[in-house]
This record gives structure tokens, C-alpha cells and sequence, in this order.
């Protein structure tokens, strides 16, 4: 039974079959689901319920499940679960890169759809600290990280991060010069019950240095360390 502050799940699938799979799988787990046909219906519904979890198909008629990301992040910080139906690298890389927090290659199991949505919802939703325990950002250089604002400044320029970059930021940022692997990245942004890709937290951290003007061959901020993960370098 669901009970992690009420949840709602947006499905948008334009399969009539799929839709009842994954309605099936996630009622059955004590969701309340809702189910779209398309972007556009997907997109108003989103609006209208602000559901905590989409399972958003990538392949739709229309407006895909691309674009349908790109515009739910402008105004909701829902779990996405992309559903592709190719086993295809691509498609999990380019769906991750627009906010998508993990993917599913059809056909799957309802059982394991069901687990990876509980998974994702006992992750912290990011909500900061009271204004009074509130801690000072943290500057690096040109770079300026506000935890408690969840804002990040680059020369006085806010980025805009997904909630993912952020956190996974804020945990590198944390402890500079201190190495974490991808396990330990995961236990500490998707949470100690996330299971699946561990190769989600390159997605992510590539798409992080993008924005952050990072060249990986000579990184100012994010460093691989080949063959362990991944840390926070002190610019200069």
C-alpha cells in the first residue's frame, strides 16, 4: 500500500494495452493513476493534478515523449519514468538528458515498474532546511551553490539545474576532493532502496558539466577519476 504522502501517478501512453498494464501494476501497489493518450492531454493533466510520479511513453504520436518532458520540467518536479520501446542507448541518453529520472524498455514487468516508482519515491524530495538553520553557499571560484535556495550561479548567472543535477552537485560540493563512486552517488541522490543502470549517474553528471561550462579533459569542477567515480575539484 502506498503511503508516501498520497502519491498520484500520471501515466501518458497512447497504447491501449499499455495503459492497462501499467495502471494495473501501479493500482494494484495502492497508487492513484490517471492515464493520458497523448502529450498535449498528458501536458494539461500534469497542470491540473500535479501528479508526484509520470510514467511518460517516449514514442508518442505528436508531441513525443521528448517534448513532453522538456515542457513538464518548466513547471513540475515530478518523478519521470520514461517507457521506450527500443533497447536502444540512445533513446535511454537523450530521455535522461531532458529530466527523465530512469527508464523502462518494453516489454517490462508490471512487477518492476511498480518497484522502481517505490524506489524513486522514497528518495528525499530535495526540500531545504528552515531559513534559520539555513547554511551560507558555498563559492568556488566563479561558482556559487545556495543549498538552502537549491540555486546555482556561475558569474552571477543563475543555471538552471534539474532537481537530479542539483542534488547530485550539492553531494560532490559537499566534500571537495573526496571521491565517490557511482554506488555511493546513487545511495545518496536516488537512495539506498534505487536499483538498476548505475551508468544514470554519467547521464546526468554529463548533462550537469554541460551547464556548468565543465570540459571533461581538463574539468574545473567535476573530475573523473577513471575506474572509481567521480569528485569536486577546488577551481585553481
Amino acid at each position: 500500500m502506498a503511503a508516501v504522502d498520497d502519491p498520484h501517478v500520471l501515466v501518458v501512453e497512447d497504447s491501449a494495452v499499455f495503459q492497462a498494464v501499467v495502471r494495473e501494476a501501479l493500482e494494484r501497489e495502492g497508487f492513484p493513476v490517471t492515464v493520458a493518450a497523448d502529450g498535449v492531454e498528458g501536458l494539461q493533466l500534469a497542470r491540473e493534478l500535479s501528479p508526484t510520479v509520470v510514467v511518460l511513453d517516449l514514442n508518442l504520436p505528436g508531441l513525443d515523449g521528448l517534448d513532453v518532458c522538456r515542457e513538464l520540467r518548466r513547471f513540475s518536479d515530478a518523478y519521470v519514468v520514461m517507457l521506450t520501446g527500443r533497447d536502444d542507448e540512445v533513446d535511454k541518453l537523450i530521455g535522461l538528458s531532458v529530466g527523465a529520472d530512469d527508464y523502462v524498455v518494453k516489454p517490462f514487468s508490471s512487477r518492476e515498474l511498480a518497484a522502481r516508482v517505490r524506489a524513486m519515491l522514497r528518495r528525499p524530495r530535495g526540500i531545504g532546511p528552515a531559513l534559520s538553520d539555513a547554511p551560507a553557499p558555498r563559492r568556488f571560484g566563479e561558482l556559487e551553490i545556495d543549498v538552502a535556495a537549491r540555486s546555482v550561479r556561475m558569474s552571477g548567472a543563475e543555471i538552471e539545474l534539474t532537481r537530479i543535477e542539483f542534488d547530485l552537485l550539492d553531494t560532490l560540493s559537499a566534500e571537495p576532493r573526496v571521491v565517490f563512486t557511482r554506488r555511493q552517488l546513487l545511495e545518496h541522490v536516488w537512495g539506498e532502496s534505487w536499483f538498476g543502470d548505475d551508468h544514470v549517474v554519467d547521464v546526468h553528471l554529463s548533462k550537469l558539466r554541460h551547464k556548468l561550462g565543465d570540459d571533461p579533459a581538463s574539468p574545473r569542477y567535476v573530475r573523473t577519476i577513471r575506474g572509481v567515480g567521480y569528485r569536486f575539484e577546488l577551481p585553481g
